[in-house]
């Protein structure tokens, strides 16, 4: 941040997310697993990872709601780390790595849930403007992320899951992390929308897509157990981080 003016890192932000989000809404929507959703998503990662820790450093050096933003960044980001790897081989070391990203989801939690609590018992039941059940939100999902991977960790890893489970870990991650994005950009950062398109009905309807589409995966993949007809991966490009998921 030292080499990097606030306005110009303030344009990467928003690029970035902005790129996460159309990119994110691509890999959503096409076949799990086909070349546009591989490519599509590997953008999202890249774009969100920017997003994500840029935001959080500028709200700490900035002081913006840093108690707020700098946990859900950081949150955003662990997120989309492991969906990434999730599909990926395991490496020599990555016991080691899931332990220690299970201890920043958990720390992210108790963080949120502590100023949750704080927010709800204070006299004007306010921080920066915000109530207590977005952080007390914020915190639930990173506690569910925290459950989700002391159970991948004493199961034994990626490499012991297959089919619907490892997909849905892999999806729910990734969409909770678009979400993150979308409800920030079209609802927190409306500023930055040119005013005549600045409609809040309007502006609702994206995360509300995302919202909608993260359920009917979540429905389909995890609570019916069905892969069949989602995941589309070409033989001859299957890889051992793929394989599990080939229908």
């Amino acid at each position: 941040m030292t080499h990097l003016p606030a306005t110009a890192a303030l344009v990467v932000h928003i690029v970035a997310g902005s790129l996460g989000i159309i990119f994110g809404f691509v890999a959503l929507s096409v076949a799990k697993g086909a070349a546009l959703h591989r490519k599509s998503g590997m953008v999202f990662v890249y774009a969100m990872l920017t997003m994500a820790l840029l935001g959080s450093t500028m709200a700490g050096l900035r002081g913006v709601a840093p108690a707020a933003n700098v946990p859900i960044g950081f949150l955003t980001a662990y997120l989309v780390i492991t969906g990434l790897l999730t599909v990926r081989p395991p490496f020599a070391g990555s016991h080691r790595l899931d332990s220690g990203l299970m201890l920043v989801a958990l720390g992210l939690a108790l963080t949120m849930f502590t100023v949750g609590f704080e927010v709800l018992t204070s006299p004007t039941g306010k921080y920066f403007g915000m109530p207590a059940f977005p952080f007390l939100i914020f915190g639930a999902i990173a506690l569910m992320a925290t459950i989700g991977d002391l159970r991948l960790i004493r199961s034994g890893g990626v490499q012991v899951i297959r089919g619907a489970p490892r997909l849905g870990r892999h999806l729910w991650r990734m969409s909770t992390a678009l979400l993150i994005a979308a409800f920030s950009f079209f609802l927190g950062q409306a500023k930055v929308i040119p005013k005549p398109y600045r409609i809040f009905p309007l502006l609702v309807i994206p995360p509300l897509v995302v919202l909608t589409l993260l359920l009917y995966w979540m429905w389909r993949v995890r609570w019916r157990g069905s892969v069949r007809g989602v995941v589309i991966v070409p033989v001859k490009t299957v890889g051992p981080g793929l394989e599990a998921l080939k229908t």
